[in-house]
């Protein structure tokens, strides 16, 4: 008989891996290989099985593969490299990770060191070589090789919110305590304002349950810090959501701002949470004016139907429409631009900074008091 885990979505490529293990005896003593915030997140997740089917950092043949075809070698989707930059090849085959704080993390197996081209790697994942780019000025400024080897990690990073570190066995332990099978997933950065809040309904109305799992890796110094963030998406949850419908967690990836090719990357993580939906808005995890509007949408139209397993939610531009009186979309909404209430980031930046609430309309005023609190500081 088939457990309530049993009828949650597979882990991506079938089983979800487990890389964590005890401390090895003469660790201190291997060579130490630095690794930086962003290299460290990707060691977590694939500690915790974030990442499945991976083991380790990627080698050769899988960097080539997912550049080409957002493929492994196994044919299986996958959109970015996870890869461990490094000066120059190790003199030993097992090496300790050491985070940029000096802690040692992992032992990782040494299969091979590779060269790799910084602006090739950069037009295929991130469609442009502009050093202006967050992601590619992050790739320009990396270490020239990367270091392939299987990981096994004996200390994991700590989280900025214990509470909400909730790594994919227990958010599907979570969704299958509570009876879930069709559980939708919503990846932010940001507050989530009005038109989030009326993505995440529309879609809990088709499925079982909610995750909300804000990313709070690395992010651009002018995003709005985690710590403000989730004190936003608190306030809401209690105020606005069915709380035994929502799931509120951490996602501990660095944002790599590579539009289209990561929100293909969001969503086969989120499977590996448990996730059989996730919700696709207009320029997710894009920057600047790299990607169309809709980019993130249309690149899952490059694989086959259900070849991903977990099934995009595709929602377009959101809003308040003064005539219909209600939430919208360009998909629902007959009236003109004049009827509806958009702000752009910079209009509502302003207003925080000068202590002024944005319309109702746009944000929920448990959510612009604690943005305005923080801009205060």
């Amino acid at each position: 008989m088939s457990s309530a885990l049993d009828r949650l979505i597979k882990p991506h490529g079938g089983e979800l891996v487990d890389r964590t293990g005890p401390r090895p005896d003469g660790v201190e003593s291997l060579e130490t290989v630095a690794i930086s915030s962003r290299e460290l997140a990707d060691l977590d997740m694939i500690a915790s099985g974030a990442l499945s089917p991976l083991n380790g950092f990627m080698g050769r043949n899988e960097y080539e593969s997912v550049l080409e075809s957002m493929r492994l070698p196994n044919a299986l989707p996958w959109s970015l490299p996870v890869c461990l930059a490094v000066d120059e090849a190790p003199k030993a085959d097992r090496v300790a990770l050491a985070g940029e704080d000096g802690r040692l993390y992992a032992v990782l197996d040494v299969t091979e060191v590779f060269d790799y081209d910084v602006e090739r790697e950069a037009e295929l994942c991130y469609r442009t070589t502009d050093g202006a780019h967050p992601g590619v000025a992050r790739l320009f400024t990396q270490k020239p090789r990367y270091l392939a080897g299987e990981v096994t990690v004996f200390e994991r990073q700590t989280p900025l919110f214990p509470e909400l570190a909730l790594d994919p066995a227990a958010t599907r332990a979570a969704f299958a305590e509570r009876g879930w099978r069709r559980v939708v997933g919503f990846q932010t950065r940001n507050p989530i304002h009005r038109a989030h809040e009326y993505l995440t309904k529309v879609a809990l109305e088709i499925v079982d349950g909610l995750l909300i799992h804000p990313l709070v890796g690395d992010t651009k110094s002018d995003d709005i810090p985690s710590s403000v963030r989730v004190d936003c998406y608190r306030k809401l949850i209690e105020g606005y959501y069915p709380p035994d419908r929502v799931v509120l967690s951490a996602f501990p990836a660095a944002m790599r701002y590579a539009g289209p090719r990561e929100a293909i990357w969001h969503a086969i993580c989120r499977k590996n949470f448990g996730c059989s939906h996730f919700i696709v808005g207009r320029d997710h995890a894009g920057v600047g004016n790299y990607y169309g509007t809709y980019d993130a949408q249309l690149i899952f139209d490059e694989f086959a139907p259900h070849e991903l397993d977990i099934e995009p939610m595709m929602f377009e531009h959101s809003f308040w429409c003064r005539r219909c009186g209600s939430m919208a979309s360009t998909k629902s909404c007959p009236h003109g631009a004049e009827d509806r209430v958009m702000l752009s980031g910079t209009k509502v930046r302003e207003m925080l900074a000068a202590g002024e609430e944005p319309p109702i309309e746009f944000t929920r005023r448990e959510v612009a008091d604690v943005l305005i609190e923080a801009y205060r500081r």
